[in-house]
C-alpha cells in the first residue's frame, strides 16, 4: 500500500505544472457541471421546449462551437494556450448566467450557443496543454488521473449536492433548479482566477514567427499527419454519445421511467463512479497494453447501459445504467490519448481544431436528429440508435487503425 502511494506521489511530482494546473481547472469545472447535469435538459423542457427543440438548442451551440475549432486552433499555435483558455472560461461564466434568467426555451438557445462556444474553447486549450505536456507512457494514466478526480470523486459529489439543492429549493422545476446556474457561476470566476495566477503561457513551435496563412497552416497538419482521416471518422463517432446520449439520458429516466430528484442524481453520481475506480486501472492497462484492446473491452459496457436503460424496470437498474454509462468517459480519455499521438506538437492546437471541427458538427447533427426520434418515433429509438452505429461503424474502423501508443515516445 505504501508502495502504491510513493509510485502516485512520484507519478504526479514528474508531471508538468501546467497539466497540474488545467487538471485542477477541469476537475472545478467538472464538479459545478456534475451538479448541473441531471436538470439541464429538464429545466429546458420545463420552460416550454419540445424534444426536436431541445435538439435543435444542442445542434446550434455544438454547430457554431465546431465551426470555429479549426480557427481557435490556429491562434493557439500562435499565440499560445493561456489568453484562449481565459476567453473559455469567462463564455462559460456568462452562459450558466443566462441560464439562471432565462424566462423562456428561446433564451436557453443563447445559453446553450454561450455554453458550448465556452466549453470548446476552455477544453480545446486544455487539451493541447495535456497533449503535449504529457510522456507518452504516463499519457492515459495521468488523464485517467485527472478524470478520476474530474468525472469521479467531484464528480460524484456534485450531483449529490445538486440533488440537495434542488430539494431545499422546491423541487425537480424551474424555481428549484434555477439557483443551481448561478452557483455554477461563482464557481467559474474561481476557475478564472486560477488559470490567470498560476498557467504560464507556453507556446509549441515557431508558428507564430511565420506570416499567417490560415488555409495552408491547416494542411500542414494532414501532410505530415499519420492516418488522420480514419482516426476522424472514428473521432466522431466516440464523441456522439455527447450530443445523443447524455443530453437525454436524464429526460428518459425522469419522464419515461419516472425517476425522481434523488434517483436522478443517483445515476449521475453512479456515472462519476465508473472513472474513479476503474478510470486509473484501465488508464495503466491503455499505457502498457496499448489503447485498441482496452477499447475493444469497454466498447460492450457502454452498449449495455443504453440497453439497460432502456429495458430498467426500476430505479436500481436506473441507477446500474448510469454506472455503466461512466465508461463513456474511459473512452473518451482513451481516444483522446490517441488524437494527440497522431501529430507533432507543433500541429496540436490546429489538429484539435480540426477534430474539434468535425465532432461538434457531427454532434449536432445528430443531437437535431435525437430530438427528431424522440418526438416522432420514440424516446428508446435515441440510443439503440447510437449502439448501432458503434457497432457497426465505429469497431471496425478501429480494428484498421494502427496502435498509436509507441508513435510519439
Amino acid at each position: 500500500m505504501t508502495g502504491a502511494i510513493s509510485k502516485g506521489i512520484s507519478f504526479l511530482k514528474r508531471q508538468a505544472r501546467d497539466w497540474k494546473i488545467t487538471a485542477v481547472r477541469t476537475s472545478v469545472f467538472r464538479f459545478f457541471y456534475q451538479m448541473l447535469l441531471p436538470y439541464i435538459s429538464i429545466y429546458t423542457l420545463a420552460l416550454g421546449a419540445t424534444g426536436t427543440q431541445l435538439g435543435i438548442i444542442n445542434s446550434i451551440g455544438m454547430a457554431v462551437a465546431g465551426l470555429l475549432g479549426p480557427f481557435t486552433g490556429w491562434i493557439i499555435d500562435r499565440i499560445g494556450t493561456k489568453r484562449i483558455y481565459l476567453v473559455g472560461i469567462t463564455l462559460l461564466f456568462i452562459s450558466w448566467s443566462i441560464y439562471g434568467m432565462a424566462q423562456s426555451w428561446q433564451i436557453i438557445i443563447i445559453a446553450m450557443l454561450v455554453y458550448w462556444l465556452g466549453f470548446r474553447t476552455s477544453m480545446h486549450s486544455c487539451s493541447v496543454i495535456c497533449g503535449n505536456s504529457l510522456a507518452a507512457g504516463d499519457r492515459v494514466t495521468a488523464m485517467s488521473c485527472c478524470e478520476a478526480l474530474a468525472a469521479g470523486l467531484l464528480g460524484m459529489a456534485g450531483p449529490v449536492l445538486g440533488a440537495l439543492l434542488v430539494n431545499t429549493f422546491g423541487g425537480v422545476n424551474i424555481n428549484g433548479i434555477r439557483p443551481l446556474f448561478f452557483i455554477a457561476s461563482v464557481g467559474m470566476i474561481g476557475t478564472f482566477l486560477l488559470v490567470l495566477t498560476q498557467l504560464s503561457n507556453r507556446r509549441w513551435g515557431n508558428l507564430g514567427e511565420t506570416k499567417p496563412d490560415f488555409l495552408k497552416d491547416l494542411s500542414q497538419v494532414f501532410r505530415q499527419g499519420r492516418n488522420l482521416k480514419r482516426f476522424l471518422v472514428i473521432s466522431v463517432i466516440t464523441y456522439m454519445p455527447i450530443g445523443m446520449v447524455i443530453p437525454f439520458t436524464q429526460p428518459f429516466a425522469n419522464e419515461v421511467k419516472g425517476a425522481d430528484e434523488f434517483i436522478l442524481g443517483a445515476m449521475v453520481t453512479g456515472f462519476a463512479l465508473t472513472p474513479l475506480v476503474l478510470g486509473i486501472p484501465l488508464g495503466r492497462l491503455a499505457d502498457k497494453l496499448g489503447r485498441k484492446k482496452v477499447l475493444y473491452w469497454i466498447a460492450p459496457l457502454i452498449w449495455a447501459s443504453n440497453l439497460m436503460l432502456i429495458w430498467a424496470p426500476s430505479s436500481m437498474f436506473l441507477i446500474a445504467a448510469g454506472v455503466l454509462q461512466g465508461f463513456i468517459y474511459i473512452n473518451l480519455v482513451i481516444v483522446g490519448a490517441m488524437e494527440f499521438e497522431l501529430v507533432p506538437p507543433e500541429h496540436m492546437g490546429r489538429w484539435m481544431g480540426i477534430t474539434g471541427f468535425f465532432r461538434m458538427c457531427f454532434s449536432a447533427f445528430v443531437a437535431l436528429i435525437a430530438g427528431v426520434i424522440w418526438d416522432n418515433i420514440g424516446p428508446q429509438y435515441v440510443f439503440l440508435v447510437v449502439v448501432g452505429i458503434d457497432l457497426l461503424i465505429r469497431i471496425p474502423l478501429l480494428i484498421g487503425m494502427p496502435e498509436t501508443l509507441d508513435l510519439r515516445k
